[in-house]
């Protein structure tokens, strides 16, 4: 297997959300494209791509096409559920990213990519990361405690809980607080937990939350 795998004919999903490695994302699918694609994953235990819109809207048409960013998050279907209404209840779970090296529109208005894998982050380097990665973990299992308290059932992340962990801690993080999309975008893209975990720390340090 090379470096950086590649996937031809990737589903891709693209929404006005930001997914990273280990997030949760659940979806209410109603649309025909989407339910084809998740069953076709659930059958044959493939995943999708999700990207955050760059232009266009969620449900496409032939003269006003999703336009995704070029770096998502492959993610698999881990529930999968039909509510009163005969919508499609799914949850998926973000693995590894992707960077598109090209896409298309299918006739049924599905986005279909070519993208190749990237790596996990580089690990963190210096005392001084170390210290604010210790404090990050910190805050991140206090917002976890306190979701716990008011919304047990409404719990934005999976077990299990990964403090000693600084990609896990970042990528969190960045999906709770309250950060623009396109600044989310551009965190979930860093392949240096490091470099996440310093924008974390210095966001939470400038809104008072450290």
């Amino acid at each position: 297997m090379s470096a950086n795998p590649v996937l031809a004919d990737l589903p891709l999903f693209p929404l006005h959300t930001v997914l990273f490695p280990g997030g949760l994302l659940p979806l209410k699918i109603f649309e025909a494209r989407y339910l084809d694609m998740a069953r076709s994953c659930l059958r044959e235990k493939t995943p999708f791509g999700v990207c955050l819109l760059k232009s266009g809207h969620e449900v496409a048409s032939p003269g006003d096409p999703s336009v995704p960013e070029s770096i998502g998050c492959l993610a698999e279907i881990s529930e999968c559920d039909v509510d009163t209404f005969g919508l499609l209840l799914v949850q998926a779970r973000g693995t590894q990213r992707f960077k598109l090296t090209d896409h298309r529109v299918e006739p049924s208005n599905l986005v279909v990519g070519t993208a190749q894998l990237l790596g996990d982050d580089q690990p963190l380097q210096g005392a001084e990361t170390l210290a604010k990665f210790g404090a990050c973990a910190e805050v991140l299992e206090r917002i976890i405690d306190t979701i716990r308290e008011r919304e047990p059932q409404n719990l934005p992340f999976i077990e299990p809980y990964l403090f000693d962990d600084p990609t896990w801690v970042s990528n969190r993080l960045a999906e709770v607080l309250p950060i623009p999309m396109r600044a989310r975008q551009k965190l979930m893209e860093l392949m240096d937990a490091g470099a996440r975990i310093d924008v974390v720390h210095h966001y939470m340090q400038h809104h008072q939350l450290l």
